[in-house]
């Protein structure tokens, strides 16, 4: 997409609707997700030995993988009309669905490999089988932190908020709530690192709120308003690019 053509309304419409089931589908299916894995992360040696239900664990990494999909597709989709406001931070908010994805993608090869542990602990003995499902899943907490718990706070918290404030595509007062909501969940997630909170406290869910609005805000406004008119659809200089 051109920088210096404008934005046909229906092309416009396209984006913003497609942008905004993308993030509906994030929330419709993470959501499960994360409770589908609990009784692996929970205690994972009594999932072993009680043959808990491995075709629950499968269906919660079929939604995690879903989740995967639609998070690089609200970047993908996004890209051409925001690179329009700043190129730089646009590549960015793509390169952070990346990232925040593969943290994802290494959490659920820890949970199956628990699943594999169940199906074939007999040939190992129960020290080590209790060793290794502890660590895969300590393996998926970590990630669980350091992509859904930090990065998402610089890429749709920061970076999408700023391009979205500056732009003008959605009201500002909601732009804000991912500017404010982006550095709360990075400072929530470092507290947890150093151990001033627990993963799930009471800080952290207190910070992770108004990421949460953000998003599930910004997916039913793009879903059901579309984008508001800004300059950027209509084929103007970004204001960063703009001649003084």
């Amino acid at each position: 997409m051109e920088y210096d053509r404008p934005v046909t309304l229906d092309e416009s419409r396209r984006i913003s609707l497609a942008a905004g089931v993308l993030f509906l589908i994030t929330f419709i299916a993470s959501i499960p997700a994360l409770w589908l894995f609990q009784p692996v992360l929970d205690d994972p040696m009594a999932y072993i030995a009680g043959n808990g239900d491995s075709d629950r664990i499968f269906l919660g990494a079929t939604l995690e993988l879903v989740t995967i999909l639609a998070n690089i597709g609200t970047a993908v989709v996004l890209f051409p009309l925001l690179k329009r406001q700043n190129e730089v931070f646009a590549l960015g908010f793509v390169a952070s669905r990346l990232l925040e994805c593969t943290f994802m993608a290494v959490g659920i090869l820890s949970v199956l490999a628990i699943v594999t542990l169940q199906q074939d602990a007999s040939a190992i003995d129960d020290s080590s089988v209790g060793a290794i499902a502890y660590t895969l899943a300590a393996i998926k907490d970590w990630t669980f932190l350091l992509g859904p718990g930090f990065v998402v706070g610089i890429g749709n918290g920061l970076l999408l908020g700023y391009l979205m404030y500056r732009s003008g595509l959605v009201p500002p007062r909601m732009a804000w709530l991912g500017l404010i909501g982006g550095p709360l969940i990075i400072a929530s997630g470092i507290a947890v690192m150093f151990d001033v909170d627990q993963p799930g406290g009471t800080l952290q869910g207190l910070a992770t709120l108004p990421e949460f609005l953000w998003e599930l805000f910004l997916g039913v406004y793009l879903t059901v308003r579309g984008f508001r008119t800004a300059p950027i659809l209509s084929g103007m200089p970004r204001p960063e690019l703009a001649p003084a």
